[in-house]
């Protein structure tokens, strides 16, 4: 409230505004149809905020504005400032790896066509980018034969000069040579301008063009240029074929789509020109503020688009954007992007057909994109380590959390209540040690219950197993000595207490948690509980929450344990509601006893695998006879398959 300005002073057209902090530098860009409105939600009370946003108005030390004429020029301006600033508190999408282009030097005498990667420059035309280097490569060589152009870096091009003698691509007809002057400059050119044409989409009309020209020689009776002509047409059919039409329409689109979680965001985006898909890519960035899917769309775009020049923005911004959500002000977006391209551009979300199927292709690419980030980063000693010592510190623990516990709870409106467990060790699940629980005697839904249940007979069995174990130094595979069972001389893998205990909820989970605990008597077993919402990190009779920094490694891993033990017990949920489900469709066939019931449930294993057996597969269980078969058969039939909502989740699913 140091530095907010009078609301009289704000005005109300549109516009660009900086925070800043103490030391001058802007931390965070925005823009506003309405300055005074859009400034209003900042100077909220704290508590009212987003804890990201409370975290960059509490960072800054004023604010300040520039008013605009229109909402695309705050867009242009909002780019520019970006660009110019680098705020620390604005998304900022990276690549998630380096992605090959296919460019071509058209701005040099005898333009190059080359692979590369990085920053485009002037005076060159990109194609892309694409996958893999080695695919693109291959295309290359096959149309050389095709278009022969220049491929030699300078020095090779130099030398060639000075010696008066073509390289090997020129003896094997994969290079025109102008560098011993076989060609000239502008018949050259023209060939670079063929291959360009033939990589930005427009195949069709020069297929036809080489197809007439055969058929010509044939008739001609030139034979050996007819020849040369088809093997010229298979290599372009060869060169497509790596490229399979998407859209039939022969469209040009840019598909893009997300995947997120609370921290991260990751986008894959799929370029398609003549309804043939070109190239794709990939970004991934931290989520810094409180925005929703559109809000990241706006960010998006913005980056990828608005810093275009003219020239560029003609090849790169296609008619149409297909984009999983529209962008609160999709109208404004495709405004600019249409003064940026010099032409229409629509922005839109398919809803059917070809461009739905791609655009749900695209999200898939997006969510392994995801996965695998979160996978290379997991994997990091460094990163782990410091993950650790963060929480450690944050949490203010007596020493580092090396063996983490996370329990969750499941149910479906209060039935088939489980639980479950998961063991991290040294930033790392441990899943042989995951344990699963079944919640018995509990009446509705009171995960709070259900969580004291579960922490009181982990915990109980700790004392037991500490109490009648013996530590010995001969267990195979361990580094030093281990509690093991006397009698059979085992291991005891749950004889040992966790660093940490983390809650999947908030204050009242952490409250049953720790009351279990001091029941049990045992003092010395840290418990924190992680909220979804939010993010925040709950600690037992505190009533404020930790919140840990939005970069922070040691986030990042309590919320990677909190979804393992959420997936881990969504799993176990899942499979007693299918296995109940089965018991009670066939508790009304005649003949059918508790003993075939569970010999059919073991045999099949699911619901749907039984739905989808035939009378015949059925006879074939033991115990089960054609007419008892065909029973089973049709009480399947009958029961529709009813909609459940999983009240862990939030899910419609199938049962």
């Amino acid at each position: 409230m140091s530095y907010r300005p009078r609301p009289g002073s704000i005005p109300t057209q549109p516009g660009v505004y900086r925070f800043r902090d103490p030391s001058g530098r802007v931390i965070y860009v925005g823009k506003a149809v309405n300055l005074r409105a859009r400034l209003a939600n900042y100077f909220q009370p704290l508590t009212s905020l987003h804890p990201r946003t409370a975290t960059m108005v509490t960072t800054a030390a004023s604010v300040e504005w520039t008013v605009v004429n229109t909402e695309v020029e705050a867009l242009a301006l909002e780019y520019s400032w970006i660009k110019e600033y680098d705020p620390r508190f604005n998304v900022k999408y990276r690549d998630d790896k380096s992605y090959p282009w296919l460019a071509v030097t058209v701005g040099e005498e005898f333009p190059r066509v080359m692979v590369g990667r990085g920053a485009k420059r002037k005076g060159t035309r990109y194609f892309g980018p694409y996958a893999h280097a080695w695919a693109i490569r291959e295309t290359v060589d096959v149309l050389l034969r095709v278009f022969p152009m220049r491929s030699c870096s300078a020095g090779v091009f130099k030398r060639s000069q000075q010696v008066g003698r073509p390289c090997l691509l020129g003896y094997i007809d994969k290079c025109s040579a102008p560098c011993v002057g076989n060609i000239s400059a502008d018949d050259h050119r023209k060939i670079v301008d063929d291959f360009c044409e033939f990589m930005g989409g427009r195949t069709a009309t020069f297929m036809k063009r080489i197809e007439r020209e055969m058929y010509a020689a044939s008739e001609a009776m030139e034979f050996e240029r007819a020849a040369r002509l088809r093997d010229d047409l298979a290599a372009m059919e060869r060169a497509l074929e790596k490229q399979a039409v998407v859209l039939g329409d022969g469209a040009d689109a840019d598909v893009i789509a997300l995947a997120e979680d609370p921290l991260e965001v990751a986008v894959q985006i799929f370029y398609v020109r003549g309804g043939r898909i070109r190239g794709q890519r990939g970004w991934v960035a931290d989520r810094v503020d409180e925005g929703d899917t559109g809000k990241l769309v706006e960010d998006f775009l913005l980056q990828l688009y608005a810093g275009l020049d003219r020239e560029t923005a003609r090849e790169s911004v296609p008619r149409e954007i297909l984009v999983p959500v529209l962008p609160g002000e999709h109208e404004t977006y495709e405004e600019l992007l249409s003064e940026v391209r010099g032409a229409k551009v629509r922005i839109r979300v398919p809803q059917r057909g070809d461009k739905r199927s791609l655009m749900e292709t695209v999200a898939r690419n997006a969510s392994q994109t995801l996965a695998l980030h979160k996978t290379k980063r997991a994997s990091d000693l460094t990163t782990r380590n410091r993950a650790l010592e963060e929480i450690q510190q944050s949490l203010e623990l007596g020493e580092v959390p090396l063996r983490i516990e996370c329990f969750d709870i499941s149910h479906l409106q209060g039935t088939e209540i489980v639980a479950s467990m998961v063991v991290f060790e040294d930033g790392l699940p441990r899943k042989s040690e995951y344990r699963r629980f079944v919640i018995r005697g509990q009446d509705g839904s009171d995960d709070v219950r259900a969580m004291h249940e579960v922490i009181t007979r982990r915990f109980r069995r700790l004392l037991d197993e500490q109490a009648t174990s013996v530590v010995s130094t001969d267990v195979e595979g361990a580094d030093g000595p281990m509690l093991v069972d006397p009698e059979t001389g085992r291991a005891r893998k749950f004889a040992y207490a966790p660093g940490l205990v983390v809650v999947d909820g908030g204050a009242p989970q952490v409250a049953a948690a720790q009351r279990a605990l001091d029941e049990l008597g045992i003092d010395d077993v840290p418990v924190c509980g992680l909220a979804k919402r939010l993010e925040e990190v709950w600690l037992p009779g505190e009533e404020d929450p930790v919140i840990l920094p939005r970069s922070s490694e040691g986030l990042y891993l309590l919320q990677r344990v909190r979804d393992e033990a959420h997936r881990f017990a969504i799993s176990h949920h899942r499979n007693r509601r299918s296995k109940s489900m089965v018991e009670s469709i066939l508790d009304d066939v005649p003949g059918l006893g508790e003993v075939r019931r569970k010999t059919l449930l073991k045999h099949f294993g699911s619901l749907r695998k039984l739905r989808a057996a035939t009378v015949e597969e059925l006879a074939g269980v033991p115990g089960i006879g054609p007419t008892t078969a065909q029973a089973i058969h049709d009480a399947v039939a009958r029961q529709d398959a009813p909609v459940a909502v999983n009240t862990a989740t939030g899910e419609i699913e199938e049962g």
